[in-house]
Order: C-alpha cells, then structure tokens, then sequence
C-alpha cells in the first residue's frame, strides 16, 4: 500500500506536471513575473467558473480578507459577526483594521455559523456578516441573505474552504459560493481544493465600485502609477503562482468529484460506528470535502491509534476563537458558545484529497472502526 498521506500534492503533481512546467516556462521565458497574461489570464478564468463580473487576485486568503474589509470603508470599532470555529485570519484581519470581531455559534451539524443565532447579536454597531464556508460547504446563504437585507448589513464571504460548491437556494437557482455576498475571498494555499504552489488569492465580486475599489486597494491605493488616490496595500499573485493555477483550475471538477467519492467511502464503512457523526451539508446543499471532518468520542486517543498505525489526521480547529489569547479582550468566557467549544474538543479530520485509492481508503476505514469496536 501507498504511503498515506493527509493530503498528497506529490500524487496529484504527477498527473499534471508536463502542462505545469510548460506554463511555468512560458513565464520564465517572458521573465514577466509581476502581473502579466498568466495573472490575466487567471482571474478571466476564475470569474468563468464562478459566474462573477470581476475577479481581482492577491498575494493570499488573508490578504483577501483584509482587502475585502478595507473596501467596505468601516470604521474603527465597527463590528462584524462571524464565526469562532474557523482559522484565525478570518477576525484577525477584523482587528488589524480596528474592527470588533462578534462570534456567533456554530450550527452543530455543518460547523458553520448558526444564522437563527445572529439576528440577537446585531446591535447598532453591526455593519457587516463575515460567514465561513468551513471544510467544503455552504453557511445558509438564503437566511443569511435576508438577515442582511432587513438589517442593511454587507456580506463578506470567506470562502477559502469550499471554492466548487454551490448554494442552492429555494426558487431553484443555485449561485458558486463567494459570489452570493458583496464581496467573496479565497485561499490558494496549496492544500486547498484548488491549490498553487505558494500562497496565493483572489476576491471576487459582482460589484464595479467595490471591484475598482478593491483593484485600487490590492495596488497600493492607485489606479495610475505613482498617483495614489487611498492607502493601499501590496499584495500581488505571483505570475508563476497564476500560470500554476491556470492548469489547476481545468481540473478542479475532476478533483472534486475525486473527493466526493472518496467521502462517499468513508460514509457508507463508518455509518454503522455509533461513536462517529459524519460530516454533513445542509438539505439540497452540495459538499466539496476540503475536510472530511467527524465528530467522534474519545477524539485524542483515536488520533493517537492511527498514528500508530501510520494514518494521518488533523484537528481543525482545537481551540475556538472566542477562547483565544490574542481575542480575551472581547471578553468570551468558556460556556458562552458551547456548540463551537464542544465541536473543538470532538473534530477529527480524516485524510482527504484527489489520489486516495480504494486500498487506503480501507485500510483508514477499517482500522478508525477496530478502534471503537476492539475498545
């Protein structure tokens, strides 16, 4: 059997690593690595796939974040409510800009944001929801969307997680995930669904003032060279970062497709382990797999028994943000979110990627069940 990996980029290289260094030469053979026909080239083609007038790529997710606040033009002390069970980047971004991060609770089936909690924690500071599409599916777009509308509040999605699914609203259209909101982030950190080879991002949006906007922040606040209209930021897609991710992207319904069945695996051998809740979308809502998570008992002697049989896994996330160092000034007490906090103490994140094989997939299956069943 194959080495198990928790996500295998050297498997995946291998199938595309001929179209991979042609467009890598091509950028080397033009020596334009600062913007250039890759860049171009690559935001035309996501804004494709996701159905958005304009795509403006960045250095990374977290730049996307924090460029996709600045457009909004808040101030000081505006809050902004989102989730606590996510990376840190997404309030971090908040606080750098002097911004008050308000966490809402977790739905305890999605590990995304429980919209029927949000409309209690909107005072009249509030000015922005920040929703996280977390482990390859959708927040409720179609509540939240109303919330927002009734209280005259902006969307920001951060959708570093979940690039490929959909939210499939109820008069029947279905709308790519980061191009619902005013303004939608991405991530492509290597291991994400669509990964470069190096940090890399974009922000989407179907907004012409906010994507002017936004152009202008990504380039130092100007639109003219030299001439600097706002206070910008540097943040930049590496032309061989874009060149990567133009071959990449042609795949990434193959790759989805690969993580959907490898899902479908675990779900139909782990469904009788009464210990184990699988991970799961909302109702008619599709799942991408950037995680395949579970909510298991006695979560760290699991890990540790498939590690000892040389299986791989990762806690995402171990301690909410709420109950962070660098967020105690808020004031969060442990018990204040209980959903979140039970969810950091259960989650178990499996291997996933595009090159699991039916082998491994068993033997990971197999062995997570002799743990429960032999114990």
């Amino acid at each position: 059997m194959k080495e198990i990996r928790m996500v295998d980029l050297i498997g995946q290289l291998a199938h595309i690593r001929e179209d991979i260094v042609s467009e890598i030469n091509k950028v080397l053979d033009s020596c334009w690595f600062i913007h250039g026909p890759q860049v171009s080239q690559f935001s035309e083609n996501l804004a494709d796939y996701l159905n958005v007038a304009h795509c403006i790529p960045c250095a990374n997710g977290t730049d996307a974040l924090q460029i996709a606040l600045m457009a909004l033009e808040l101030k000081p002390g505006d809050e902004i409510i989102t989730t606590p069970f996510t990376f840190v980047s997404t309030a971090e971004t908040m606080q750098l800009l002097g911004l008050v991060p308000v966490f809402v609770d977790i739905d305890p089936i999605t590990f995304n944001i429980d919209v029927t909690k949000i409309e209690k924690a909107i005072t009249s500071k509030t000015k922005a929801i920040l929703p996280v599409h977390l482990f390859g599916t959708a927040t409720d777009m179609g509540a939240l969307q109303e919330i927002a509308k009734k209280h005259t509040l902006k969307i920001v999605e951060d959708n570093a997680q979940s690039i490929g699914a959909s939210f499939n609203f109820t008069d029947g259209t279905s709308t790519s995930l980061g191009a619902i909101g005013e303004i939608g982030t991405i991530s492509f950190f290597p291991s994400k669904n669509l990964g470069a080879f190096g940090d890399a991002g974009a922000i989407v949006t179907q907004n012409s003032d906010l994507a002017e906007q936004i152009s202008m922040i990504c380039k130092h606040g100007s639109k003219k060279k030299y001439y600097h209209e706002i206070v910008g930021v540097n943040s930049r897609l590496d032309a061989i970062q874009a060149a990567v991710l133009n071959v990449k992207l042609t795949h990434l319904d193959s790759y989805i497709t690969a993580r959907r069945n490898a899902a479908s695996f675990y779900k139909h051998a782990l469904d009788e382990v009464e210990e184990i809740t699988l991970p799961s979308a909302l109702h008619n809502q599709d799942h991408v797999y950037h995680q395949f998570t579970l909510r298991v008992s006695r979560r760290d002697e699991l890990k540790a028994y498939l590690k000892e049989h040389n299986i791989p896994s990762m806690i995402y996330y171990p301690v909410p943000l709420h109950l962070q160092k660098a967020f105690a000034h808020l004031g969060y007490r442990i018990g204040d979110l209980p959903e979140s906090e039970s969810a950091a103490n259960q989650v178990l994140s499996l291997p996933m990627h595009t090159e699991l094989d039916t082998e491994q997939l068993e033997f990971i299956s197999n062995t997570v069940k002799k743990f429960y069943l032999n114990s």
